[in-house]
C-alpha cells in the first residue's frame, strides 16, 4: 500500500517526466535542424544537383518552420498536449525515415519538410507545458533547460554531422536520429498524460494562407538574401510579398480576436514586458545565429586560414559554456529576477562583438575563442530570463500564443541576422583595398556591435523584480478582462 508521501512524490514527479520527455524530443529535433549543413557540398555531387538546389534542404526546412510555427498558438489551444506531442513525433519520425531511405534529392526534400512540420510545434509545446506545469518560483531553472535545447543543439549539429560524414554515408545522419525519435514517441505514448483544456475554435483558412505568404515570404527572402540572392524568386520580391502578407495577417487577427477565433492571438503584445522580451530575444538571436554561427566560422577559415575541423573545435568551448549555464542561470533568475542578469548579458554581448570587430588577419586563435566564450556567456545570461519573463506576464490562456510568437520571432531574427551580416560583409569586401575578407567581416562585426549597443539600451527597460503569475498580478501586465472561455477536455 502506498502512503500519502509516495503519492505526493509521484504527483510531483509526473510534471518533470513530461518536461524531460519534451526536452529530449526537442533536442533531437533541433539538432537535426543543422546536422545536415556540413553535408551539403558532399550531397551536391552525390545527388547530382547544383549548390543552389541542394541549399533547399536547409532553406526548405527553415521555410517550413517559419510557416508552421505561427499556427501553433491555435494548435495548442485546439488539441491536447498529448495529441500535439504524438502528432509532432510521428511526423518527425516519418520524415526522418523518408530521408534515410531517399534515393534522390526530391524525396530527401520531402522528408525534410515533413521533419520540419513536426519540429515547428515542439518548442512552443515545451514552453507552454513549462508555464502550465511548473510553479512560478521554479520556472527559471526549468526554462534554463529549454535554453540548452534552443542554443546548444543547433550549435553542435554541424560537429556531429561532420563526425558521422567522416566515416559513414550521409544517410546515417538520419539513421542515427531515427531510433531516438521513435524511442521518444514510445515513451510519450506510455507516459504523456496531461489533463488540459481546449477550445473548439474554428480554423480560419484565410489566416493560414496569409500566414504562408507572410512568414514564408519573409523567411524565404531573408534566407536567399543570406545565400547571395540565389533562388527561383528574387529576395526583394519575396520580402515585399512577405511584408504585405504580414500586414494583412495582422489586420485579420485583430478582427478575429473580437470573436476569440484568431489563428495567432496578438494580445500578448499589449503586455509591455512581453514586448521588451521579444525585442531583446530578436537582437539576441540575430547575434547568436548571424554573427556567432555564420560570421565567426567564415572569419576563422577565410581570414585566419584554419581548417573546418579546427573551426569546429574553436567554437565548441563557447557552446559547452552556454549549455552548462542554462539551469544555474535559471535558478539565479528565480531568486533575483531578469534585470540583474539581462543588463550584464547585453553589455557582454556588445563587448564581444566589438572585440571580434577589432581582430584582424593577425589575431591569435585563443583571442577569437575568448571573444566567442564571452559572447556565449552573455547570451546565456539573457536567454533564460527573457524566455521566462516574457511568458510569465501573460495570462494562462495566452501562453501558447506567446510561445508561438517568441519562436516565430527567433526564426525570423536568425534569418535576418544571417542575411544582414552576410550582405554587409559582402559590401565591405567589395569596397576594400586591403584584405577583402578581413575588411568585410570587420564591417559586419561592427554592425553586430551596434546591435549589441541597442540591446544594452533596451535591457534597462526590463522590470526590476521577478514577474508574479499574470493572473495574480496587480501591475500593468495583468490579464485582460476579456479572457476566452475554455471547454474542458479530460485525459490530455
Amino acid at each position: 500500500m502506498t502512503g500519502p508521501s509516495g503519492t505526493g512524490q509521484r504527483a510531483a514527479a509526473r510534471p518533470m517526466v513530461i518536461i524531460m520527455t519534451l526536452v529530449v524530443s526537442a533536442f533531437v529535433m533541433i539538432l537535426n535542424e543543422t546536422i545536415l549543413s556540413v553535408a551539403l557540398p558532399h550531397l551536391t555531387g552525390d545527388l547530382g544537383v547544383s549548390a543552389t538546389t541542394v541549399q533547399w534542404l536547409t532553406s526548405g526546412f527553415l521555410l517550413t518552420m517559419g510557416v508552421v510555427i505561427p499556427t501553433t498558438g491555435f494548435i495548442l489551444n485546439r488539441f491536447t498536449p498529448r495529441q500535439v506531442f504524438l502528432a509532432a513525433m510521428t511526423l518527425f519520425s516519418t520524415g526522418t525515415l523518408v530521408c534515410a531511405l531517399s534515393p534522390g534529392f526530391e524525396l530527401l526534400l520531402v522528408g525534410r519538410v515533413v521533419q520540419a512540420t513536426g519540429t515547428a510545434v515542439m518548442i512552443p509545446l515545451l514552453m507552454t507545458s513549462v508555464m502550465r506545469l511548473i510553479p512560478a518560483e521554479r520556472r527559471g531553472a526549468t526554462m534554463g533547460t529549454i535554453s540548452i535545447v534552443i542554443a546548444v543543439a543547433p550549435a553542435i549539429g554541424p560537429t556531429i554531422g561532420g563526425l558521422i560524414l567522416s566515416t559513414l554515408d550521409w544517410r546515417w545522419m538520419f539513421w542515427s536520429v531515427l531510433p531516438l525519435s521513435v524511442a521518444a514517441l514510445v515513451v510519450g505514448l506510455v507516459l504523456f498524460r496531461l489533463d488540459s483544456e481546449t477550445r473548439r475554435t474554428p480554423l480560419d483558412l484565410l489566416s493560414v494562407v496569409l500566414s504562408f505568404f507572410a512568414f514564408g515570404g519573409i523567411v524565404y527572402g531573408l534566407s536567399t538574401l543570406g545565400h547571395g540572392g540565389s533562388g527561383g524568386i528574387p529576395p526583394w520580391a519575396a520580402l515585399v510579398v512577405g511584408a504585405l502578407g504580414l500586414l494583412t495577417f495582422v489586420l485579420r487577427q485583430v478582427q478575429l480576436q473580437r470573436s476569440e477565433s484568431a489563428l495567432l492571438d496578438l494580445r500578448p503584445f499589449s503586455h509591455r514586458q512581453f514586448v521588451v522580451a521579444i525585442v531583446l530575444s530578436a537582437l539576441l538571436f540575430m547575434s547568436l545565429l548571424g554573427a556567432g554561427a555564420i560570421l565567426l566560422p567564415i572569419y576563422l577559415q577565410n581570414v585566419l586560414g584554419v581548417s573546418a575541423a579546427t573551426t569546429g573545435l574553436a567554437v565548441l568551448p563557447g557552446g559547452l559554456v552556454l549549455g552548462f549555464m542554462g539551469r544555474p542561470v535559471g535558478r539565479l533568475f528565480d531568486r533575483v529576477g531578469a534585470r540583474p542578469l539581462v543588463i550584464p548579458g547585453a553589455i557582454g554581448l556588445a563587448t564581444s562583438m566589438w572585440l571580434l570587430a577589432a581582430l584582424g588577419a593577425g589575431a591569435a586563435l585563443w583571442m577569437v575563442i575568448g571573444a566567442h566564450i564571452l559572447l556565449m556567456v552573455s547570451l546565456g545570461l539573457m536567454m533564460t530570463p527573457l524566455l521566462t519573463e516574457g511568458l510569465a506576464v501573460l495570462p494562462e490562456n495566452l501562453y501558447s500564443h506567446g510561445s508561438a510568437i517568441l519562436t516565430t520571432l527567433q526564426q525570423v531574427a536568425g534569418a535576418a541576422g544571417t542575411a544582414g551580416f552576410v550582405t554587409i560583409a559582402a559590401i565591405g569586401s567589395a569596397t576594400a583595398g586591403g584584405t577583402p575578407d578581413a575588411a568585410g567581416l570587420r564591417l559586419a562585426f561592427m554592425a553586430a556591435g551596434v546591435i549589441g549597443l541597442i540591446a544594452v539600451a533596451v535591457s534597462f527597460m526590463v522590470r526590476r523584480k521577478p514577474a508574479p503569475d499574470a493572473t495574480a498580478s496587480g501591475s500593468g501586465d495583468e490579464a485582460p478582462a476579456d479572457t476566452a472561455p475554455s471547454t474542458p477536455v479530460a485525459g490530455g
